[in-house]
């Protein structure tokens, strides 16, 4: 195992330089999934491509087996200012490689193109799908959301997002509300009209103060927290529209749809959401998956951050190397070794997990 490891390592490495190296923000990433659709290619999968969504499907695929789909993403967000590198440039510094994407999620998905490559002519007792999807960091329409359908049934996902190799278990989901509070015109210097303003003040006092009863020992309470609000034209007359703008971090014990049920019982402002499909997202501690990683030394916790298990209606557990706290920060990096070290984690994890195992499992 050790030597072909070590062989499908360097290629990984390779093709994240090349990665780092093109350009790849949402909605711009055809260069790079044509990176990783001829780096499948000489390798002699059949790959699969829709948009900027790339995926290929191990062999000996059995309908019988559960189903593993392995899912990172090659889409970076924008260089922002106070980078002492070439965003572009791919420096290696020792063990330390520099670049968009890097880290945020270059590494774990040549991570995990590199395990399917290790298991993808192996007889195992799962079926193994790898995708390298787009649009993540927009959780935009024509990434992961748009292949989903095309992949059939899964039983079980590993998301590849920079968790140190630690086990999120449980992940914040995400909702943004746009809010109106509704008023009437009148002269500032008269008691007159209706304050559109104050009345979204009362409002965002209550999201302010209120506490969501359901708190999860993973992820902690629903946070809301107004972040932007807009009104009036002039400084003599009194708003009568108001408009703000709610970002509501969910975990796993509501559906988002409850959480705005809630909030719109209890204020007074119209309010629509954006979207309803990025729910939190958990996944047992019993799980045989979880238990494995567990026994290997891996810490499990609750995740702040949205990823794409949000797309994702059935099991899922994110973990990748690199750390979360590098993502979208000036001279992003990625260790070598941590490369290294996850490639061997994802084997192992993988390795020996049965179908009987899956059908066993309750939640």
């Amino acid at each position: 195992m050790s030597e072909l490891v070590n062989q499908l390592t360097d290629e990984a490495i390779a093709l994240l330089i090349q990665l780092i190296q093109t350009p790849s923000f949402s909605r711009e990433e055809a260069d790079t999934a044509t990176l990783i659709q001829d780096f499948l290619v000489a390798q002699g999968v059949a790959v699969n491509r829709k948009h900027n969504n790339v995926w290929a499907i191990a062999l000996h695929f059995d309908s019988a087996k559960p189903t593993v789909l392995l899912n990172s993403h090659h889409d970076t967000v924008r260089a922002g200012a106070g980078w002492n590198y070439l965003p572009f440039g791919a420096t290696l510094e020792g063990d330390k490689l520099i670049g968009l994407g890097s880290n945020d999620a270059g590494a774990a998905a040549v991570s995990l193109l590199a395990t399917f490559l290790y298991f993808q002519n192996k007889t195992v007792e799962f079926n193994l799908i790898c995708a390298i999807t787009a649009e993540e960091e927009i959780s935009g329409a024509n990434g992961i959301r748009s292949v989903l359908p095309e992949l059939g049934h899964i039983d079980l996902g590993i998301v590849g997002e920079p968790t140190n190799m630690n086990l999120a278990i449980a992940e914040k989901g995400l909702i943004v509300l746009d809010a109106t509070a509704h008023g009437k015109t009148g002269h500032a210097a008269r008691d007159e009209g209706e304050n559109a303003l104050y009345k979204a003040l009362d409002d965002i006092q209550w999201l302010r103060q209120y506490q969501f009863p359901r708190v999860s020992p993973l992820l902690g309470p629903v946070k809301t927290t107004v972040t932007q609000i807009t009104a009036g034209q002039q400084h003599n007359v009194v708003p009568d529209r108001c408009q703000f703008v709610v970002d509501v971090r969910t975990n796993e014990l509501y559906q988002n749809q409850q959480i705005i049920d809630i909030i719109r019982a209890n204020i007074k402002s119209e309010i629509v959401p954006r979207s309803t499909h990025l729910n939190s997202s958990s996944i047992s501690e019993n799980h045989p998956l979880v238990r494995k990683g567990v026994a290997m030394g891996k810490q499990i916790y609750g995740s702040p951050t949205l990823s794409d298990q949000a797309m994702m209606p059935f099991e899922t557990l994110k973990i990748g190397p690199g750390d979360s706290a590098r993502s979208h920060s000036p001279d992003e990096y990625i260790l070598v070794s941590e490369i290294r070290a996850g490639i061997r984690d994802y084997i192992e994890l993988l390795t020996d997990l049965d179908a009987q195992s899956f059908a066993k499992f309750e939640k």
